[in-house]
């Protein structure tokens, strides 16, 4: 007979094992996750909205810890998708340890990889994407967000066409775009001609006659109803990433024209309008509370994966992750050209779950296995989990600052606060594909230069007024500009030139002086012309040295205002 003290011993026992450290635990949590459970929904209404963003590039099941800092300014500040760990579970009544607590937070991250293994995987999304299409004939938009055609060694050396492939195979039926246009104006316009499904933009004009590139919108016909779908390409192309590659394209926000392309589509009959958007959640907020008659906003650019609708007025706003890790599903109920119900849910693509789809396999297998050789050459070991994301530092990227600073003979590394890039457990072979994961970009010149203390100063703060603006509308998304061999306090809530100080040269921890010039390393310049190795080199160089990485928690940026 069990007495109470033996029941709370046995909950206490086995409430450690579904929390943690692999082997049975792994064993149970997939017993409990099927491919069932994740398709497990009760259709509502006439339409099913799918909709994925921020894959890029990845084809196969990866490892991506969500942020443990992830602060909102403004009006925003406290709201999803500026919430994170216990403070998310807490918003969204999850529970630390399960399924969907670690495919949302940052929590014990290391070890629930273990137990509940990795997500993703394009194979993985086509099986439940052709699963709900056969269950709702005729009445399904599967919808890509954009950064789908760049982050990886394939996509980089096919120059974007590994992935117009794959997508084309998945049936896409509209996308939008950011990073895409880092391949050039050229072999974007090459690619979005071998796409089967359209290239939504309706924010891109040709800055010569004014007239638009790329179509801006496109009307389908699903469940006795007309959706119209409006692209809205990411705003800040031209100053986030390099003009040069696409120097007669305009790009913006444009509310109007964005309201303008809405009166359209509800003056030539739409049931249903939708903005695909590139903008990032918090632009997307805004725009939903100032351009009416948008009954959902699938939202990209911050990689925010948010399990629940955002209702702004009567707009339905959608946040879908990155990397691969979700599949949104939206159902929506029609009346009277506008949305009486809903019903969602943000599906996490459990890879070991999922039965992988046999065609879709195929054509990762066809892009993958010519470079198989290359992608799995090991380079060395981590005893650290290495992870990307974080308003301020993530710890693969002080491997890249480490690897700028002995490589290049720098005093001070800067790295960008790219939110792509995936993760890698303790105990893990650091591989040539993970680097190119990291680092696989059409600008990567890692270069060596001269600045002045004032000039690293406004750097900085440039860089933080992009992130901490408390009008959205000036914020380009991303995170801080990664620093090795600086350190800094940043205070977010003072205006642009007030934000940074106590800037520290940690080599010698004397202060940073405005005159003095430093050797700084970096990469991803914006300017044409800039001369360096390729960054992937020069951090493959690195870890192939140092053999074993370990990177230690860094504390030279102190944080206050938040």
């Amino acid at each position: 007979m069990l007495t109470r003290r033996d029941f709370i011993q046995l909950a206490a026992a086995t409430a450690a094992l579904g929390a943690g450290a692999g082997g049975i635990s792994r064993a149970l949590a997939q017993q409990k996750l099927s491919q069932d459970d994740l398709l497990r929904f009760e259709p509502k209404g006439q339409v099913t909205l799918l909709h994925f963003t921020d894959i890029h590039a990845q084809l196969l099941p990866v490892h991506f810890r969500e942020p443990e800092i992830n602060l909102g300014v403004g009006a925003a500040k406290g709201l999803p998708p500026h919430l994170t760990g216990t403070d998310f579970l807490a918003r969204f009544g999850l529970k630390h340890g399960t399924a969907e607590a670690f495919a949302l937070t940052h929590l014990d991250f290391a070890a629930l990889a273990k137990t509940y293994g990795k997500i993703g995987g394009l194979d993985r999304m086509a099986t439940l994407v052709k699963a709900i299409r056969a269950a709702r004939p005729g009445r399904v938009l599967l919808l890509d967000g954009g950064d789908t055609w760049q982050g990886s060694y394939t996509s980089n050396l096919s120059k974007g066409a590994d992935m117009v492939e794959a997508m084309n195979a998945l049936g896409v039926d509209a996308m939008t775009a950011h990073w895409e246009f880092t391949y050039g104006a050229e072999r974007v316009k090459h690619l979005v001609g071998a796409l089967k499904f359209p290239f939504l933009a309706g924010n891109v004009r040709d800055t010569e006659w004014e007239e638009d590139v790329f179509k801006p919108a496109q009307v389908f016909e699903r469940g006795g109803l007309k959706v119209a779908v409006i692209g809205q390409a990411f705003p800040y192309t031209p100053v986030a990433n390099p003009r040069y590659l696409i120097p007669k394209w305009s790009f913006g926000i444009q509310e109007e024209r964005v309201a303008k392309h809405v009166a359209d589509a509800r003056a030539g009959g739409a049931d249903l309008v939708v903005l695909l958007s590139h903008n990032g959640f918090d632009v997307d907020r805004k725009l939903a509370g100032r351009v009416k008659g948008i009954d959902v906003i699938l939202s990209g650019h911050t990689h925010d994966a948010v399990p629940a609708a955002i209702e702004v007025g009567q707009t339905l706003l959608i946040a879908s992750g990155s990397h691969g890790k979700f599949l949104s599903r939206l159902d929506l109920e029609v009346k009277e050209k506008r949305v009486a119900g809903y019903r969602y849910r943000l599906m996490p693509l459990f890879a070991d779950a999922i039965t992988p789809d046999p065609d879709m396999a195929a054509v990762i297998a066809k892009i993958r296995t010519p470079h198989e050789a290359a992608l799995k050459k090991v380079l060395g070991k981590t005893e650290s989990l290495l992870y990307r994301r974080g308003n301020f530092n993530g710890t693969f990227d002080d491997l890249i600052c480490q690897a700028l600073l002995a490589e290049r003979d720098a005093e001070i590394a800067l790295s960008p606060g790219f939110r792509w890039g995936v993760s890698l457990l303790p105990g893990a072979d650091i591989t040539a594909e993970d680097v190119y994961t990291q680092t696989a970009i059409t600008y990567p010149n890692a270069y060596r230069t001269e600045m002045t203390g004032s000039f690293l100063k406004e750097v900085l703060e440039d860089v933080a007024d992009n992130l901490f603006n408390p009008d959205p509308y000036y914020q380009q998304g991303g995170d801080m500009v990664r620093a090795g061999g600086l350190g800094y306090q940043i205070d977010i809530g003072q205006p642009i030139g007030k934000r940074i100080s106590n800037m520290t040269l940690l080599r010698t921890g004397k202060p940073i002086e405005p005159e003095k010039t430093y050797t700084v390393s970096g990469w991803a310049s914006v300017n044409e012309g800039t001369q360096g190795p390729p960054v992937w080199d020069v951090v493959m160089r690195h870890i192939e040295k140092k053999k074993v990485v370990r990177i230690e928690p860094n504390r030279s940026i102190k944080v206050v205002g938040a």
